[in-house]
């Protein structure tokens, strides 16, 4: 008996096996000759002798090119029209580029992971989220319209879950548009019989170019209006299957909006203007989270801080306060309600039934896609808006619910000011009521497990902050993890680990949790309606704000992707319009230009990239920077802490982003929203009047700075020879 042992070899090896392979085929490559069977004149010269081997050749040729990621896939392409003409090219071009895309594609899978994640990380995130979503058809889409090279789809698409032969057939179908319209092109090329301006400029292949010149165009509209339109259908048809026997003949509505804060409020507001049937539910407060617990309160207790601390620094301003600045919580709380009071007549019941709503106050519960229940009754309408905001996470962290916490909803609940306050997240909701309440007097840490304070921000950003909160006296605790709470007796505090695994003990009389927000999505009868939600558990929609259901639109935070006041009423205009009037025309909503602001002293606001998301996605960037230190008007206000940044393309005036840092931020801020949105760069900006002195005079500096980086020397040193010959 002869016992044999067989060694498979290893992942590694094989790896290794098929990279030599690879490598060895590209050196064989060039090294016989292949770059001479890129060009037109091969194939011609062989082709009339030996048709069968030109044919066998070319295939082999186009097929190494594409699973080899070679440079001249399209110049193939259009070889095969002009050698072999249109029928018989393009069915070789189709085979060959298919089959080499799907090597390329199993090669990926197999060796090229990290590589390609490092390389074309950007591309590669949009590919696997449409992937998740639409599986075989975003491939066709991509292959359809070529924003993406075809060699980076290869490559990544082998990193996804596609399927080899999902791959394959969607890879033949999308890419045979373009193959026609180069091959048809190459075939006119070839039929060129003199180089007079009559035998160029024939009307055949005048129209062959203006087709390749158009393609993209064409494509993109044909997936828009043709195969999009197509797809949703049949995907709103599976949606409306087991509703359809509950489909109403007629509507008692042309709009129901559910919740009332800014997306809600605006979406009735649009709706009832343009004279159409609009109901608005909300269960709690007129003026959602924003002015009941958010902005409005948040903002409100912010100002009556910084006038106590204004108080305490006035020597400043040569101005001597003696005694204590005492706090009168109450009566600061007062101003807080206040506030609101003033404001919620804006919001009010009576105004938007003034303006033509119906408003309705109760629980609404979605119970198809054409019908709403509140109060027992139920309503049927043509379409749904939901708005039903968000709420603080409260993390399962033991001994939580043994102590004294709050959140950002509940902390207006407070009698007393805390002696004590642990605010447990360094974002920008814990990092705001963290200074106001240390300003009013109460001692304050804040900690989080990022490594800095705002992480969204750059590091220089969250840098300045820190050193202001430290000058405040709040205790930083940044890479730590709360691991738990512990009441004993009158004793209260929360156990932290740092990183180190250093564990330490904070004492505090109340917590603040704010460490994020979560999407109001339950008890509204979603999960009978089987809506979509994403990995945050906010509502899957598409670009036109619809649901699975495509009469069904989410706006704000409950869908997300910015939770912003000022972004729920932005999506609300999509919403109520493409609700209204999508039978016509629907529009994308837009998020090109976002901006948001901190309002902590000094704020933080920004627009468009940060320094460190450019460097994080690749992109190219000038940076220009302005500190506020040397501005009269910060000067004289004592408002010298921060900077305006300004991201710039390269050599260009076009904005990329900008981050402000300083008194007034937020306001100073809008000049770069309108530019961004309008495309006006820093050279408008640089000769647009600003009023002196003014905090905004930063916008303008910032832009001289880019001017002189960017001035043209070696024109300047000619200007400068002639004004001395003058003087002569």
């Amino acid at each position: 008996m002869v016992n044999k042992r067989v060694t498979a070899l290893g992942p590694n090896m094989k790896k290794l096996v098929i990279v030599a392979i690879i490598v060895a085929a590209l050196v064989a490559f060039y090294q016989l000759g292949g770059a001479e069977y890129l060009q037109p004149a091969t194939y011609q010269a062989l082709y009339a002798e030996q048709p069968t081997t030109t044919l066998a050749v070319y295939f082999v040729v186009y097929v190494a090119v594409t699973a080899l990621s070679i440079p001249g896939a399209a110049l193939m392409t259009l070889i095969a029209g002009a050698v072999f003409g249109l029928k018989t090219g393009l069915v070789l071009a189709s085979f060959a580029s298919t089959i080499g895309a799907t090597l390329a594609f199993l090669s990926s899978r197999l060796l090229l992971r990290d590589w390609v994640e490092n390389k074309f990380g950007n591309y590669l995130q949009r590919i696997n989220d449409g992937i998740d979503k639409d599986g075989a058809f975003y491939l066709f889409s991509l292959r359809l319209i070529p924003v993406i090279p075809f060699f980076v789809i290869n490559l990544a698409m082998g990193l996804t879950k596609l399927s080899t032969p999902a791959f394959y057939i969607a890879s033949q179908l999308g890419m045979l548009a373009g193959t026609s319209v180069y091959v048809n092109a190459g075939a006119e090329i070839g039929q060129i019989d003199s180089l007079s301006v009559s035998g160029i400029l024939k009307p055949s292949i005048i129209v062959a170019f203006a087709l390749l010149a158009l393609l993209p165009f064409i494509a993109r509209a044909f997936m828009n209006f043709v195969v999009g339109g197509v797809r949703r259908r049949l995907a709103a048809n599976k949606a409306y299957a087991p509703w359809a026997a509950q489909k109403p003949s007629t509507f008692d509505r042309n709009v129901i909006v559910i919740g009332a804060g800014s997306g809600g409020l605006v979406t009735s507001l649009i709706g009832a203007t343009v004279k159409a049937k609009t109901t608005l539910i909300e269960k709690g407060a007129m003026g959602g989270d924003c002015l009941n617990t958010g902005c409005v309160p948040s903002k409100a207790l912010i100002r009556a801080a910084k006038a106590r601390h204004e108080i305490l620094h006035a020597d400043h301003f040569g101005l001597g306060i003696e005694g204590p600045v005492d706090v009168d919580f109450e009566k600061a709380m007062n101003h807080v309600r206040s506030t609101i009071k003033a404001i919620e007549p804006h919001d009010s019941v009576e105004r938007y039934e003034g303006l033509g709503v119906e408003v309705i106050q109760g629980a609404a519960e979605v119970t198809s896609p054409w019908s709403v229940t509140v109060n027992g009754q139920t309503l049927t309408t043509r379409s749904i808006v939901l708005a039903t905001g968000a709420e603080p996470f409260v993390p399962p962290i033991p001994g939580l619910n043994d102590i004294d916490y709050v959140t950002s909803d509940t902390v207006w609940e407070l009698k007393s000011l805390p002696k004590r306050l642990l605010v447990v997240g360094g974002g920008p909701i814990g990092c705001e009521l963290a200074q106001a309440f240390r300003r009013l007097g109460s001692e304050v840490a804040i900690t989080d497990m990022a490594g800095r304070l705002v992480p969204r921000e750059d590091e220089e950003v969250s840098a300045l902050l820190e050193d202001v909160f430290r000058r405040d006296g709040i205790a930083i605790k940044t890479r730590f993890k709360t691991t738990g709470f512990v009441r004993d007796g009158d004793r209260q505090y929360a156990a932290v680990e740092a990183e180190d695994g250093t564990a330490e003990q904070l004492d505090f009389d109340v917590v603040l949790m704010a460490v994020g927000r979560k999407p109001r999505s339950k008890g509204y009868g979603f999960d009978a309606l089987e809506l979509e939600t994403r990995r945050n558990g906010t509502l899957d929609v598409n670009e036109f704000l619809q649901t699975r259901f495509p009469n069904i639109y989410a706006v704000g935070d409950v869908t997300g992707p910015y939770q912003f006041t000022h972004t729920a009423a932005h999506q609300a205009w999509f919403a109520a319009v493409n609700s209204l009037f999508g039978f016509v025309r629907k529009f994308a909503a837009d998020y090109s230009v976002i901006p948001w602001a901190t309002f902590t002293d000094p704020e933080i606001a920004r627009v468009g990239l940060s320094e460190q998301e450019a460097r994080d996605q690749g992109i190219a960037y000038d940076v220009h920077r302005y500190d506020l230190d040397d501005l009269d008007r910060a000067i004289a206000d004592h408002a010298t802490e921060g900077f305006v940044k300004v991201l710039t393309v390269p050599g260009k005036d076009k904005i990329l982003g900008v981050t402000i840092v300083g008194y007034k931020a937020g306001d100073i801020i809008a000049e770069y929203v309108l530019a961004m949105k309008h495309g006006l760069g820093l050279n408008k900006i640089l000769g647009t009047i600003h009023i002196y002195p003014t905090m905004a005079e930063a916008n303008k500096f910032v832009a001289g700075v880019w001017k002189r980086a960017n001035a043209p020397e070696k024109l300047l040193d000619w200007v400068g020879k002639i004004h001395r010959w003058r003087l002569s």
